[in-house]
């Protein structure tokens, strides 16, 4: 856990952790939308933007700056995703445009006999993709993982039954972008591997929560956003590299046969890999600060992959400290399920803190979810957010919106307090 100390030194690498550009103080429980951004990250891509203008497959130094920093951006994401390599590391606008060029490409091989298993508590980003398909009549039918409505969870006891030999794609969440509820990815993904149907994770919402090694997970393909991870807008898709050899995405004609290029349409933007290697900067800095703690841990990685993993399980041990915090209350302030007026949805069990992300979806009774969040900002200074989300979850809940409460490794206890008193004095 991090002390008051390191807390200060983190909050430093973050301009914008105590006050927002107009210099008001705030509190910012929106991560989950965009979370703050590093200095490291934002200085690397102001560089990369102005020293290393020039497009790549130059002799001059502009161009050839640009090519190594794009290089170099490849590798962060490999080292902390602990992929194979650089060249398993495809870049685009958004999750949602990366998700639809895998649909695409896996499209191609789909005789419209198969099923896809995706789940109940999805981001629309890993829901149309492959309901197009279906649209298209590419696939007979897509099947859902139930959502536990008690406490936010997946029933898995269909799982055997719902993944079969006709299942093509099984594509999950690593934590739900509404509720935080964890997805037990090593138990689908081994389900997925028994009938070789591809396993596709959607990161976007745990990627800055804790570690991910794409090789444990033996998951075929793994997409993320820049700006979910202190950075840029911008994402990232690790796949394995026979299938971006093999598999056959739309590109234009002239465009290169081999991956990653092939992958990705248009000039890349070198000053995105830039500044994700500025977060890397960054969580390897971190790892510096808690090295010490990790003795004999992590003994199967080795150099920046290392590092990396240490600095991430770091803040996952620290957020769950938040997660406490808001699920039981801190000092004199009562904790989500303390206040009569205010039903949460997901995990409220703090014996299960392992299970879920510091997101916490909720509503508050009498309130509108619209006028709660717009008294929270302007009687409180908190930025929080009230919304549908884009997920599947609300739907299943029978709610239109309600108030997403998402944290970071950034924020403090302290912080939870204020948010639990504002709550409280709510009229």
């Amino acid at each position: 856990m991090f002390d008051e100390r390191l807390i200060e030194k983190i909050r430093a690498e973050f301009p914008r952790a105590d006050a927002d550009a107009t210099g008001r103080k705030r509190t910012f429980f929106d991560s989950g939308a965009g979370t703050l951004v590093v200095g490291k990250a934002a200085e690397a891509e102001a560089k990369a933007r102005v020293d290393y203008c020039a497009n790549t497959e130059a002799p001059f130094m502009e161009s050839r700056k640009a090519e190594e920093t794009i290089h170099e951006g490849r590798h962060a994401v490999a080292d902390l995703l602990n992929a194979s390599s650089p060249e398993t590391i495809i870049t685009g606008e958004s999750a949602t445009s990366l998700m639809f060029m895998l649909s695409y490409a896996i499209g191609r091989e789909l005789t419209g006999s198969e099923n896809i298993v995706t789940s109940e508590y999805e981001h629309y980003t890993n829901l149309s993709p492959w309901l197009e398909l279906k649209e298209r009549s590419l696939v007979r039918e897509i099947r859902s993982i139930p959502l536990r409505r008690d406490n936010g969870s997946l029933d898995l006891t269909r799982l055997g039954s719902m993944i079969d030999n006709h299942t093509k794609v099984v594509a999950v969440s690593a934590a739900s972008n509404a509720l935080g509820t964890k997805t037990p990815l090593v138990e689908i993904g081994k389900a997925a591997r028994a009938v070789g149907a591809y396993f596709v994770v959607d990161a976007v919402h745990h990627i800055l929560h804790g570690p991910i090694d794409v090789q444990a997970l033996d998951c075929d393909f793994l997409v993320f956003s820049g700006y979910k991870l202190f950075s840029r807008h911008g994402s990232f898709m690790y796949g394995k590299l026979e299938h971006l050899e093999r598999l056959r995405p739309y590109k234009v004609t002239p465009a290169p046969e081999h991956p990653p290029e092939k992958w990705e349409l248009g000039t890349r933007d070198q000053a995105q890999f830039a500044a994700i290697s500025g977060v890397v900067d960054y969580l390897t800095w971190l790892s510096e600060q808690v090295r010490s703690r990790y003795a004999g841990k992590f003994t199967s990685y080795s150099g920046r992959v290392k590092e990396l993993k240490i600095a991430m399980d770091s803040i996952q041990e620290y957020e769950k400290s938040l997660s406490r915090a808001m699920l039981e209350g801190v000092e004199d302030a009562p904790g989500l399920l303390q206040i009569p007026r205010i039903k949460t949805y997901g995990i409220t069990d703090s014996k299960r803190l392992n299970e879920r992300d510091p997101t916490f979806l909720f509503r508050v009774e009498d309130l509108s979810d619209n006028l709660v969040v717009e008294k929270l900002w302007t009687d409180h200074a908190i930025a929080i957010r009230s919304e549908g989300y884009y997920s599947k979850a609300l739907e299943i809940f029978g709610i239109p919106t309600a108030i997403r409460g998402s944290l970071a490794h950034y924020n403090t206890v302290r912080e939870i307090g204020q948010l639990q008193r504002a709550l409280e004095r709510l009229k």
